[in-house]
């Protein structure tokens, strides 16, 4: 249904690093266009709005160093290839089991089962103050799919071609999310809406990231894909904060991505950094 990513991706850093103002604009109206949309298919369009207090100190996250988040060789998180011998060996071999396209796609399965792992929980909600409802959770499921797919890119065309795997997981789940949430008519133009969508936050956080970039860029972008409703609105009070915190933890994940070795990566042994672990600056060496 959606196009590939391995060839799309030979585009998006050649837009968004276009210092074109109306081009990044355009990327934003087609995106919150398709938001309402496909929002208010899958949702009730009522605006929750966020809890009074922050349940952390936001002005205190995500200073750390950052630092490779590939787990331990002895870490039972670690989800490994299955091994076989004998008689079973041969049969799986002679099936295709052990191919790169097999391995690849069990290691993507992995990849995206840390990205929804992160997504999913309670606790992304609770430390950046936000309501889970379908459009934050689909906001945060595509930041998460971009920081690790901006990844991948790293390693070349073994990394844009094992990025397609993820994309297609994602493109599954995605549609089951949007099915489960009621909308079985029309789903096919709901999933084009989100495939607009998808795209342009893609281009916008290419765009932020960039060293040319301006200093409040990527705190703009993460304000109109994840927090604000509409983009008219400026954020203030909590709401700022929580922006600003978002924006050091995007930052710092991509550092510690960048540290982060292929093996991890392609099998998927590593974790995004745990929100409930993280420690206020004044408890970390910077």
């Amino acid at each position: 249904m959606l196009p590939r990513w391995s060839r799309a991706v030979t585009q998006l850093p050649r837009l968004g690093s276009q210092h074109n103002l109306n081009l990044r604009n355009e990327f934003y109206v087609i995106s919150r266009q398709s938001y309402g949309r496909a929002a208010a298919a899958v949702a009730p369009d009522v605006e929750k709005p966020l809890p009074s207090e922050p349940v952390v100190n936001l002005d205190k996250l995500f200073w750390s160093k950052p630092c490779s988040l590939a787990l331990a060789p002895d870490s039972p998180l670690r989800i490994e290839e299955p091994q076989y011998a004998g008689f079973k060996h041969a049969i799986l071999r002679l099936m295709l089991f052990y191919s790169k396209q097999s391995t690849s796609i069990r290691g993507a399965n992995v990849v995206y089962k840390r990205i929804i792992s992160q997504v999913d929980k309670p606790a992304i909600y609770e430390v950046f103050n936000l309501e889970k409802t379908f459009k934050t959770t689909f906001s945060l499921l595509v930041l998460h799919m971009w920081l690790c797919l901006r990844r991948l890119k790293e390693d070349g065309k073994e990394g844009v071609e094992f990025g397609q795997y993820i994309y297609e997981t994602y493109n599954h789940d995605v549609e089951l999310r949007v099915s489960k949430a009621g909308v079985n008519l029309l789903l096919t133009k709901w999933m084009k809406d989100l495939e607009k969508i998808f795209y342009g936050n893609i281009v916008a956080y290419d765009a932020a990231v960039l060293p040319e970039a301006r200093q409040d860029e990527l705190q703009n972008v993460i304000w109109r894909n994840v927090f604000s409703d509409d983009g008219s609105s400026q954020p203030n009070g909590d709401a700022s904060r929580a922006v600003q915190a978002m924006a050091r933890y995007i930052r710092r994940e991509v550092s510690c991505l960048s540290l982060t070795d292929k093996e991890a990566m392609f099998s998927g042994n590593f974790m995004f950094t745990s929100l409930k672990g993280e420690k206020p600056k004044s408890e970390t060496s910077i």
